[in-house]
């Protein structure tokens, strides 16, 4: 299969309108797949009411039948369409942070979406993109668009139009280049089914934001827990993961130092993720910064395509320092722990 390419500039007025864009819904109107940037990562769209089309983006993806999609929408009113009901938590959110990196758990309407792209729960995962071209391509193709990341199942997240071709050029019909993401780790899940409003999946807007708008928030313990059959993308398997096996350290520098020299003498080419303030306290075979420790937000937009970059460097092994368990925090730790399978070496 030939992966066509369509490059649109985010930053020029997008309609669906645009040619590109317009032979691009015509591709996902035909039960093709297509990947396409957001403000997070870049997802491997299809039509989430088609089976065949939901077929094609696991079968793609190599992706496990029984982790659910999350189903991308252009507008609220599209909703009726296939969810049974709106809460007022889920009103309150959508008004705060749609479009926006916040996916919402509702109860849905059978006979409508695809079972494939609900993973036969009674559950849908929907969000509305803060993405120009996102937007224009959903609109134009009037269709609820299942989108999980455009990526090889358990590897980094794409965060280019060059990642995505990395891994799935020739098995795709095509890819939207709309540039470099923004925010670069997915969207935080929120379910709203049932009482007070639970985190499935840390993200884009933190436990702190989503608590300002609608108070309580509880965080699932699934998230440590792997057993459980998921309700949201990202609670199974394992995830985001370079090629070489990583380690998160927990301990001083000089800590970290002596586990990167060990294992250097052992023959392996040692590969440290760090950050700027950090940089110049590590000695290794390849020190890659990931962003400001200073700025959070910083090391996320930053996180996959560093994890990708050390696939380039062909290293044997990746030491990662942590970061703190809050704020954009959590969906960093929650990535960088699924990333090295919990493997922490602590001082």
């Amino acid at each position: 299969m030939n992966t066509k390419v369509w490059k649109v500039d985010k930053f020029v007025d997008i309609f669906e309108s645009n040619p590109h864009i317009v032979d691009a819904a015509n591709f996902l109107r035909e039960n093709e797949v297509v990947a396409l940037p957001t403000e997070t990562v870049y997802g491997l769209g299809g039509n989430a009411e088609s089976d065949e089309a939901v077929a094609k983006i696991f079968a793609a993806k190599g992706r496990p039948g029984d982790n659910p999609l999350i189903i991308h929408i252009a507008d609220r009113e599209h909703l009726n369409r296939f969810v049974k009901e709106i809460p007022l938590t889920a009103e309150r959110l959508m008004d705060a942070f749609w479009p926006g990196p916040l996916t919402i758990i509702f109860k849905k309407k059978e006979g409508v979406l695809s079972e494939k792209a609900t993973a036969g729960l009674g559950t849908v995962a929907v969000r509305m993109p803060d993405h120009p071209v996102a937007l224009a391509l959903l609109r134009a193709c009037e269709l609820p668009i299942a989108a999980p990341s455009a990526n090889s199942s358990g590897k980094p997240s794409p965060t280019s139009a060059e990642h995505v071709l990395d891994d799935l050029n020739g098995k795709i019909a095509g890819v939207v280049d709309g540039g470099a993401t923004g925010v670069g780790v997915e969207s935080t899940v929120v379910d709203c089914t049932d009482g007070i409003p639970v985190i499935l999946r840390p993200g884009g807007v933190t436990r702190e934001q989503l608590a300002a708008v609608i108070g309580e928030v509880q965080v699932d313990p699934a998230l440590m827990d792997g057993a459980e059959r998921p309700k949201s993308p990202g609670m199974k398997y394992k995830h985001y993961a370079p090629n070489a096996p990583l380690y998160l350290v927990s301990g001083t520098s000089e800590f970290f130092q002596r586990i990167v020299e060990e294992k250097e003498r052992e023959g392996l080419k040692v590969g440290v993720l760090t950050t700027e303030e950090c940089e110049d306290l590590f000695d290794a075979d390849v020190v890659l910064a990931c962003g400001r420790r200073a700025e959070l937000e910083t090391v996320a937009a930053s996180l996959y395509d560093t994890l990708r970059r050390f696939n380039q460097m062909k290293v044997d092994i990746i030491f990662s320092e942590m970061f703190p368990n809050e704020g954009v925090g959590h969906a960093i730790m929650n990535r960088l722990l699924k990333a090295a399978g919990n493997k922490i070496i602590s001082e």
